[in-house]
């Protein structure tokens, strides 16, 4: 059996390689329809003009369910492994919150391009990679805890170390953005999909793709550090029939005429 194929640890691996190539595919298709610049455009840009647009929208959606179904597990994983610890159970159910209110953010930067609905853009951003920063600060804090017993210190440094690493590109993009749309540089830069080194703002305008593109990347590592985890669990669905045919009203049938169906692992 491959490594990958062990319990659900395909789960974090589809959603890391799906998104990377959702960012890469979008990335090459616009640069050699020269509709951006080959120097690290921010990933937004080339997801903004047809036919990326399509490529990058419906792979970032598929992206969103992937995402959903990993923090999904994770939190039931978390939950039977320390059904008797409040506080766990707490911040656990927290997690998954914030975990599904990025991924729904997710959704929107992948359906509300920059330069068409940029405020609602923005709004997406914010909530993918400002409230997933509190989901990875949420499961570093959770791997604190269930240290020793559950978890090893190194899946704990491991977490800190990518929680750092995206709110140190975090705090790089908003400070270069705030910067460069501050007046300074031009009006209506948010358009602006090809720029010149010689231009004023260009620095800022790199700096800030460049903490974009490391941004996306980090939050992709942390959901690495979950392959190892997955690889210890599996799900099972039971069907519970309530009756011999599919014709009969569900109280039409004696208790004892129910039957349970192991579906099996998934």
């Amino acid at each position: 059996m491959w490594w990958f194929q062990q319990g659900l640890s395909f789960l974090p691996v589809a959603l890391v390689v799906w998104s990377a190539a959702s960012f890469v595919f979008s990335y090459i298709t616009a640069i050699v329809l020269h509709h951006v610049d080959p120097l690290v455009p921010y990933i937004s840009d080339t997801g903004t003009i047809p036919p990326e647009r399509c490529l990058f929208g419906i792979m970032l959606n598929v992206s969103t369910f992937l995402g959903m179904a990993t923090m999904y597990v994770r939190y039931k994983q978390v939950s039977a492994l320390s059904p008797e610890k409040p506080k766990i159970l707490r911040l656990n159910k927290l997690g998954l919150r914030l975990g599904w209110m990025s991924c729904f953010g997710l959704c929107i930067i992948a359906n509300f391009q920059k330069c068409i609905l940029y405020y609602i853009h923005v709004l997406g951003a914010c909530l993918t990679f400002g409230v997933g920063s509190i989901y990875m600060l949420v499961q570093t804090i959770l791997s604190y805890l269930m240290q020793p017993e559950l978890h090893s210190k190194d899946i704990f440094w491991a977490r800190l170390a990518v929680f750092l690493w995206s709110s140190s590109s975090i705090l790089s993009m908003f400070v270069s953005s705030v910067v460069l749309y501050s007046g300074l540089y031009g009006q209506n830069l948010v358009q602006k999909l090809h720029w010149d080194p010689q231009e004023r703002g260009y620095t800022p305008h790199m700096i800030s793709t460049v903490s974009e593109w490391s941004l996306a990347f980090s939050f992709l590592s942390f959901f690495l550090t979950y392959i190892r985890d997955f690889q210890k669990i599996s799900l099972q669905a039971v069907v519970n029939l309530q009756g011999q045919t599919l014709h009969e009203s569900p109280g039409s049938f004696r208790a004892e005429d129910q039957a349970l169906l192991i579906a099996g692992s998934i």
